[in-house]
């Protein structure tokens, strides 16, 4: 029987290649831990057993031939805002309730090509729209540290199913924080990359200027070997941008002695617990110890950061929903002799309070007589935001600050609040506003509950935030504890 709670994307690898385990095996395997585990937390919307025995058998016969990547063979779960030629994507909503693509994303051309294994779609905030998972239209994920907390959102059922040993990795979508914010919360690893780097073709849009997909993992090395994967420039997405090809995986070990640190005080303000504070203190203490120059600075403008955000991601989200109309595909309410009525109908019962919360924000942020005192002003202080970022990768390699302002919060503590619970990705908007690569990584516990330490780069510097994050979980043991599930 193999034990896959605690099993990583290079170990199963190297299992795989070496023969002590076949894909169909592992994938078993995997498929008995979701029988067993996913009632309790509920991290996936869709689960494709007969799909995944089918190709764990495709992976052996590869692997038999001799034709073997570092992924062939290894179960994956995509979240389900990812088009999956076949398979019903939802993006937790009525709308979708029943949409079956044509068509792959990107993403998932990229690692269907390398023979993964796709053992399930994960549970999502609603079209993205989320910090914890509770307002997917059919159940809310839970935290496998803790089930009666959340697991983070908008990404919490496939940081809820790496932490819970569903699969060794997962794939999410950040738009303000959705990768990291979750990964911080279950204890895993997730990045955002810089926007451009990975393909959106086949993403379901949320805020398009602001989407990105990213992996989790177990640990640092599991997710720049996933990233090699799916980074690289695609046609089809017009904001891809070409990048010379980069093994990130090959940039880790080595010594980070030397590189400069900067710590931005304002990260530190609002709604910051101690208990995080301290965790991402005790951490900067580690990479005092190996090397690093640590050196407090200021991103002044992060405060007007969530303002911005929440013009310019609801006025996105009002242009991108606008196609679900009821007319080309998706759920469409019929009973009504006129158009207009039915589309009406169809938004009004398709659609969760939260995305009609977000479409009714961005349209009239959009509206005639508001355009330019709202939409055009955030713009231009998302331009101030880039530049201070901008100035601070002048003197540091990268920056350092916590993931999430405070551990893991009750199932239903912020439901009734969106204003509190827009303050869970406070310290991660920042980065999708400038397009920056950002990494959360496990920094530590309080009271049994995770922390994540957040390391942010310059623009396509992905190997700088994986060298650091990595050499940070050489000298800890945050990365290697496991939720009792």
């Amino acid at each position: 029987m193999i034990d896959v709670k605690s099993l990583t994307v290079i170990e199963a690898g190297k299992l795989l290649k070496a023969k002590e385990v076949s894909s169909v095996e592992l994938t078993r395997a995997y498929l008995d831990r979701i029988d067993a585990v996913d009632p309790k937390i509920q991290a996936l919307m869709t689960l494709t057993d007969e799909l995944a025995l089918a190709q764990a058998k495709e992976a052996d016969a590869r692997i038999a031939g001799g034709d073997v990547e570092a992924l062939t063979g290894v179960p994956i779960v995509f979240k389900d805002v990812l088009c999956t030629k076949g398979i019903r994507t939802t993006c937790s909503s009525k709308m979708l309730e029943n949409f079956i693509p044509p068509y792959d994303a990107a993403v998932v051309e990229r690692l269907r090509s390398r023979g993964v294994v796709i053992v399930g779609k994960a549970n999502m905030d609603e079209f993205a729209m989320g910090s914890s998972t509770e307002n997917s239209a059919y159940f809310t994920t839970r935290n496998p540290w803790d089930i009666s907390r959340v697991p983070g959102g908008s990404s919490g059922g496939s940081a809820a199913a790496v932490a819970a040993g569903l699969a060794p990795a997962a794939l999410g979508s950040d738009t303000g924080g959705s990768i990291r914010q979750p990964a911080a919360f279950c204890s895993v690893v997730g990045l955002k990359p810089t926007y451009g780097l990975v393909s959106r073709f086949g993403l379901i849009a949320f805020a398009s200027s602001l989407d990105q997909i990213g992996p989790f993992t177990r640990d640092v090395a599991d997710n720049a070997l996933v990233l090699n994967a799916i980074a690289g420039y695609d046609p089809r997405d017009s904001t891809s941008v070409p990048q010379p090809e980069t093994d990130y995986y090959g940039c880790l070990g080595g010594s980070v002695k030397g590189m400069k640190i900067g710590v931005p005080k304002e990260y530190f303000a609002q709604g910051v617990t101690l208990q995080v504070k301290a965790a991402v203190d005790t951490a900067l203490r580690v990479y005092e110890d190996l090397g690093c120059e640590i050196e407090e600075c200021s991103l002044p403008t992060t405060d007007a950061a969530l303002a911005v955000y929440y013009i310019i991601a609801p006025s996105e989200a009002s242009a991108n929903l606008a196609r679900y109309d009821g007319v080309k595909y998706g759920y469409s309410f019929k009973d009504t002799d006129s158009m207009w009525q039915a589309m009406e109908k169809t938004r009004a019962i398709g659609f969760g309070p939260e995305v009609k919360r977000r479409i009714m924000l961005g349209t009239y942020a959009l509206s005639a007589g508001y355009y330019d005192a709202w939409y055009v002003k955030a713009q231009k202080v998302r331009t101030v935001i880039r530049r201070e970022f901008d100035a601070a990768f002048e003197r540091y390699d990268a920056l350092v600050t916590p993931t999430a302002p405070t551990v893991p919060f009750k199932i239903g503590e912020k439901a009734a609040d969106p204003f509190s619970m827009y303050l869970s990705d406070i310290c991660t908007i920042p980065v999708n506003i400038a397009g920056l690569p950002g990494i959360s990584i496990q920094g530590g516990f309080a009271e049994g509950l995770p922390i994540g330490l957040q390391i942010i780069g310059k623009p396509f510097a992905e190997k700088t935030i994986l060298k650091l994050g990595h050499a940070f979980q050489q000298v800890t043991e945050w990365h290697k504890r496991l939720p009792n599930i």
